[in-house]
Parts: C-alpha cells; sequence; structure tokens
C-alpha cells in the first residue's frame, strides 16, 4: 500500500493563497489603452498580486458597470474617455480635492463601503512636462478642450504657476464652463485665466495642449496657424505607435518640440497605483519598456 506524505504548511499555503485584487480601466472606446501593461509592471516592481482587465462600457451605462466591478469583487477603476465627469458625479461625496477642483474623476477606489474618486491627471502632466524640460511656471500656455482630460490639468497648470492659461474648444460653452468652474473655485485665478472657441486660439504661446480625443481618430483640432512661439512645445495627451495626427499639424505650424501623452498616461497611473495599494513605483522604467513595445507593434 502507498503512503503519501502529508501537505506541509508551505504547500497548505500556496493553495489557499487568496486570488489577485482585481484591478481594471473603463472608457468607449478602451481597445487602444495601454493600461494593463502599465499596472501589471508597477505590481511586478512593488511586490504586488493583482489582475488588471479592460472594460469597454456602454456610452449610457457607465454607473451600471462600475455598479457592477465593484459588486463583483472589483478594488479599483481608472476612467478614461468619455466617462470622467460622470466618475466624479459617481463618487461627488468622497472626492479628495484634486478631484473636486477638477471636476472630473480618472481613479475609483472602495473605501468602508463608499465610493472614492480622485483625479491624477494633472500629476501626470506636471510630471511629464518636467521630464521633458518644458516646465509650466511663468508659460503662456494653450489649452484645447474642455472635457475631462482638459478639468483634469487645468487647475494643475495654474497652481504651477503658468502665466495665462487659454481654453478654447469646438462648443465654446463648454469652454466658458469650464472657465467658470475655475473662478468659482479659486476666484485669485481669474486675471491668468481666459476661453474661446477654436477660432479664438489667439497666441503665439509656449505651450499648447490639446486635450480633445481627435486623435484616437485620426483627426486633427481644427486649429490656426501661428500658435507657437520660438522654442515651444505642443503636446497631445493621445499617445500611439508614431506620431499623432496633432503632433504632425503642430510640426508643420513651427512647433519646435511635439510630444505624445504616453509620459502622462505612466505618471497618472503611478498615482493611482500609489493611491491603491500606499506604494509609488518608478515611472521611468515602464516608460521606457512601453515606448520599445509600442514602436515594436
Amino acid at each position: 500500500m502507498a503512503f503519501h506524505e502529508p501537505a506541509t504548511g508551505n504547500q497548505y499555503a500556496v493553495n489557499c493563497a487568496p486570488p489577485p485584487k482585481r484591478y481594471a480601466v473603463i472608457g468607449n472606446p478602451i481597445e487602444h489603452s495601454r493600461s494593463p501593461f502599465i499596472h501589471e509592471f508597477f505590481a511586478r516592481q512593488t511586490g504586488h498580486a493583482l489582475a488588471y482587465e479592460k472594460i469597454k462600457a456602454p456610452l449610457d451605462g457607465f454607473g451600471m458597470t462600475v455598479e457592477n466591478f465593484f459588486a463583483n469583487g472589483g478594488h479599483g477603476l481608472n476612467v478614461t474617455v468619455p466617462f470622467k465627469e460622470e466618475a466624479f458625479a459617481l463618487a461627488r461625496p468622497n472626492l479628495t480635492l484634486r478631484a473636486q477642483l477638477a471636476a472630473a474623476v480618472n481613479t475609483l477606489w472602495m473605501e468602508k463601503g463608499s465610493l472614492h474618486g480622485c483625479n491624477t491627471d494633472g500629476i501626470g502632466l506636471l510630471n511629464d512636462l518636467l521630464r521633458l524640460g518644458h516646465s509650466p511656471k511663468a508659460k503662456e500656455i494653450l489649452l484645447v478642450g474642455a472635457g475631462g482630460a482638459a478639468r483634469g490639468v487645468a487647475f494643475p497648470l495654474l497652481d504651477a504657476g503658468c502665466a495665462r492659461l487659454h481654453i478654447i474648444n469646438r462648443n465654446p460653452q463648454r469652454a466658458s464652463a469650464l472657465h467658470q468652474h475655475l473662478i468659482e473655485q479659486m476666484p485669485a485665478l481669474s486675471p491668468r485665466l481666459s476661453w474661446g472657441s477654436l477660432s479664438d486660439a489667439g497666441g503665439p504661446w509656449d505651450i499648447v495642449i490639446n486635450a480633445t480625443s481627435s486623435s484616437l481618430g485620426q483627426t486633427a483640432p481644427d486649429l490656426p496657424g501661428n500658435l507657437y512661439k520660438p522654442g515651444a512645445l505642443a503636446y497631445d495627451m493621445v499617445y500611439g505607435r508614431k506620431a499623432t495626427p496633432f503632433m504632425m499639424q503642430a510640426a508643420e505650424h513651427g512647433a519646435h518640440t511635439v510630444a505624445d501623452g504616453l509620459g502622462m498616461l505612466v505618471g497618472q497611473a503611478a498615482a493611482s497605483f500609489a493611491i491603491w495599494h500606499g506604494v509609488t513605483p518608478d515611472p521611468e522604467a515602464v516608460l521606457t519598456a512601453l515606448r520599445h513595445q509600442l514602436r515594436a507593434g
């Protein structure tokens, strides 16, 4: 008769290890997202076990999708276009100051049974501008777009000391609404803040930031020429394997430097990871790896 060794304590621990915590990025479209790669890389860096997926929510079903995710054991969500303002509304009772100022949320989590929200887009953008050698301090900046992405970065740019922030949008009423929100939150910002339509771009500017999703549709915003000062930066929050339509437009219009939003994506993800796990990962390592991955196709 054969006898078998009983399981050791270590074997028992392995067999009964809890499943990894579940996280996701939610948006529509979502197929292009590199967030799973980034957060899995951060998890390996910091020794955390997690499962991270992409969720494409129906345009009219964001709230229900979020509710189902957390009801089924989800721990945290990154939110991308076009749901950041809806996420703000869902988490309104439990918002960080950054989220309150932005009136948009890109990071959700449950705490003591309640949904909480933060906005880490501004941190990601500011850190990437510094990495590129274009500090916003004392700079005149044109912000193209007035949706959730623009809301996430407008106050951080002003708080970082930019000399002027001009917000323009295809629908100028949305630009006006963002302008009004910022003034209501911080009245002292008024002298440095203005708004208009795409045709009211003015200029020239030290930094032009495309916060619209136009590049996802392979188009550039309908912007006039002569927007760029000597040495100016054109920054697209969208990223890709090659230059975006906005980056190509900016180069043709005289921008000295063009950059996509991959560094911002990694930076905001690092800040979200820190909220969820209590440790800040190294963004440079994952940015290098992700850029290589994109170029390799």
